[in-house]
C-alpha cells in the first residue's frame, strides 16, 4: 500500500506530548477505566484504535474495562475539503471531476483512519466516498513504535499490566490497522459478504463501484432508509417489529453457523432497512470462525444443554489456549459451577450477554486467550442482543438461533459419514469388550503371584496439606525439646564445670531452652485458640 508523503512530528516531541498527558492524567495514582477511556481519547487515532481493539478481548480484560473501552468515539475534526481532493486526485491520478460530478463537501462522518461524503457520479447515481486520512499510515506506524518501546517500561498499574500481554495486543492492533488502511480489503469484504447473502432476498449490502476504489478510496453505493433501531420511522412506514428483529437475528446467525464470515459490528448504525431489506454496511471489520471453531461452539452449545460437563470441558480445551500453566482442577469446577446455573435454564430464559460474560469470566480466571473471531463474535452478540431488546423484546435470539443450528444439521447431516462413524465406534467398543475377561484374568494372576503394582498420584487440599504440616513441624519440635531435656539431664549428673546453683551451667542453659520452647508454642496455640473465638 502507498503512502502519503505527510511529514509526521518528530518522534522525541509525540513522546514529550504522550508523556504530559499520562501526568496530567496521574497514572500513578491508579488506572480506572474511566480513566484510560480518556487518556486514549486525548491521545489521538492511534490510540483511540488501540482501545477499541483492547475492548475485543473480554475473555482477557475485566468487563469493567471492556464495557468502557467500547464508548470510545471514533470521530475526529474532519479533514479539509482542499486535503480530501488532494488525497483522491493522488489515488486517482486525475482530477476527482473526470470520476464524479459532485462531492459534497461537509461528510457525513470523519473517523480516525478515514471520512465519508456523499457524492454523485458522471453518471447520476448517488454514492458515498470514503477517504483515508492523509499521512494516517506514517502516524499511526510512528505511535505503534513508540507503544512497543513504553511497553517495556510500564510498572504495574492497576489491572491491565498483569492480565493482558500488552506486546499481543499492539501486534493485532497494528495488523487490523493495516487491514483498515487498505480499502481493498474492505472492498473485498463486501464482495463475500455479497456473494454469501446473495440468495437472502431480505438482506443486502451496497453496491460497490470496483472501478473506482482504491488502496485509499472507496466507492459504494449511497443507502437511505433509516436505522434499524428507529422504531417511530419504521413504525411509520409499515414495518413489523417482531418480523424485522426475527429476520435480523436469523441473519446473523446465518452469517456465524453457515458462512463463518460475520459482521463483527452490527450497532445500529451500521444496520439499516431500505426498500423491506436489511442492509448491512461498513464491513471494515469482519470476523471469521473456521469449520473447526464452528463445530467445537457447536458441541460446547450442546453439552451445556445435556448437563455434560465432560463435553463442555474438551469443548474449551480445544478452543482456548492458555496463558501459563494450566489447572485443570480449577477449570473443572468453575464450569461445573457454570452448567448449574445456566445449563438449568429452558433455552427461552437464557440472558445471552450475561451468559457470555459468565463464560469470559472462567476463561479470565483461568487465565484462557480465545480465538480472535470468539471474541469478536461475543462483541456482535451483544450489540445484537441490544438491537433485538430494543425494537422487540418479546423476540427470543436464543430459540431463533436453536431453531436454525437443528434445521441445518438435519439438512446438512451426512449420514453415510455419521453411520460410518458410529459402526466404526461400535466395532472399537465390542473389540474392547471381548478382551475385558483375558485382561481381568491377567490381572489377577499377577496380584496373587505377588507381582502386580498399584501407582497413586495423591492430591491434598490446601487445607489438609496445612494440617499435615503443622502436625509433622509439632512432631519434630516435641521430638528436639525432649532430647534436649534427655541431654540435660545427663549433664546434670556429671561433675561439670562452671556450675550455677550446683548445677552444669551448660545442662541449664538446656533447661532453660527447653522451658522456653514449650512456653513459646504454649502461648501461640492459646492466643490462636482466643483469636478464632
Amino acid at each position: 500500500m502507498q503512502r502519503e508523503d505527510k511529514k509526521v512530528p518528530a518522534t522525541s516531541g509525540r513522546l514529550r506530548e504522550i508523556m504530559s498527558v499520562l501526568m496530567r492524567s496521574r497514572i500513578n495514582e491508579g488506572l480506572t477505566p474511566e480513566k484510560l477511556r480518556q487518556i486514549l481519547e486525548e491521545l489521538g487515532p492511534t490510540y483511540i484504535k488501540l482501545g477499541q481493539i483492547m475492548s475485543l478481548h473480554s475473555d482477557i480484560l475485566p468487563k469493567q474495562y471492556c464495557d468502557e473501552l467500547m464508548k470510545l468515539n471514533s470521530d475526529v475534526t474532519p479533514m479539509p475539503f482542499e486535503t480530501v481532493e488532494e488525497v483522491i486526485n493522488r489515488s486517482y491520478r486525475c482530477r476527482w471531476q473526470d470520476v464524479f460530478a459532485s462531492i459534497e463537501k461537509e461528510p457525513l462522518g470523519s473517523a480516525s483512519i478515514a471520512q465519508v461524503h456523499k457524492a454523485k457520479l458522471l453518471s447520476g447515481e448517488d454514492v458515498i466516498v470514503k477517504v483515508q486520512r492523509k499521512g494516517i499510515y506514517d502516524i499511526m506506524a510512528r505511535d505503534i513504535g513508540l507503544m512497543k518501546r513504553a511497553v517495556k517500561l510500564i510498572p504495574p498499574i492497576g489491572e491491565i499490566r498483569n492480565l493482558v500481554d500488552l506486546n499481543m495486543v499492539i501486534d493485532e492492533l497494528w495488523s487490523v490497522a493495516q487491514e483498515e488502511m487498505d480499502f481493498l480489503k474492505e472492498a473485498s469484504n463486501m464482495e463475500e459478504f455479497s456473494r454469501n447473502n446473495k440468495d437472502i432476498v431480505y438482506v443486502t449490502c451496497p453496491k460497490l463501484y470496483h472501478e473506482y476504489t482504491t488502496s485509499r478510496v472507496l466507492v459504494m453505493e449511497y443507502i437511505g432508509g433509516c436505522p434499524i433501531n428507529d422504531k417511530e420511522a419504521l413504525k411509520a412506514a409499515g414495518y413489523d417489529l417482531n418480523e424485522i428483529g426475527s429476520k435480523y437475528v436469523n441473519n446473523f446467525i446465518k452469517q456465524v453457523m453457515d458462512d463463518g464470515f460475520f459482521h463483527a459490528d452490527p450497532h445500529p448504525g451500521n444496520v439499516k432497512i431500505c426498500d423491506g431489506k436489511i442492509v448491512w454496511i461498513d464491513m471494515g471489520m469482519m470476523g471469521r470462525l473456521t469449520e473447526r471453531d464452528r463445530r467445537i461452539m457447536v458441541r460446547g452449545v450442546q453439552g451445556i444443554g445435556m448437563h455434560d460437563l465432560q463435553t463442555v470441558e474438551s469443548a474449551v480445551l480445544d478452543l482456548c489456549d492458555f496463558r501459563g500453566k494450566p489447572d485443570h482442577k480449577q477449570l473443572y469446577k468453575d464450569l461445573r459451577e457454570f452448567i448449574e446455573t445456566y445449563g438449568s435454564n429452558g433455552m427461552g430464559s437464557i440472558d445471552v450477554a450475561e451468559t457470555m460474560t459468565a463464560l469470559m469470566e472462567i476463561m479470565k480466571k483461568n487465565k484462557m486467550s480465545m480465538p480472535h473471531g470468539m471474541t469478536m463474535l461475543a462483541r456482535g452478540l451483544a450489540h445484537v442482543e441490544g438491537v433485538l431488546a430494543d425494537i422487540s423484546p418479546d423476540i427470543n435470539m436464543v430459540q431463533i438461533a436453536q431453531a436454525r443450528v437443528t434445521d441445518d444439521y438435519l439438512q446438512k447431516i451426512d449420514w453415510k459419514r455419521e453411520l460410518s462413524r458410529d459402526g466404526r465406534e461400535l466395532y472399537r467398543a465390542a473389540k474392547k469388550g471381548i478382551e475385558i475377561p483375558s485382561l481381568t484374568a491377567d490381572a489377577l494372576k499377577q496380584f496373587l503371584g505377588g507381582r502386580s503394582e498399584v501407582n497413586l498420584n495423591l492430591e491434598t487440599a490446601d487445607q489438609t496439606a496445612q494440617v499435615i504440616f503443622q502436625a509433622v513441624r509439632n512432631l519434630v519440635i516435641g521430638v528436639c525439646v525432649a532430647a534436649l531435656l534427655m541431654s540435660s539431664s545427663l549433664i546434670a549428673t556429671t561433675d561439670m564445670e562452671p556450675k550455677i546453683l550446683g548445677v552444669p551451667a551448660l545442662g541449664m542453659l538446656g533447661y532453660i531452652g527447653a522451658l522456653l520452647i514449650a512456653l513459646f508454642f504454649s502461648l501461640r496455640h492459646w492466643y490462636r485458640k482466643r483469636k478464632k473465638r
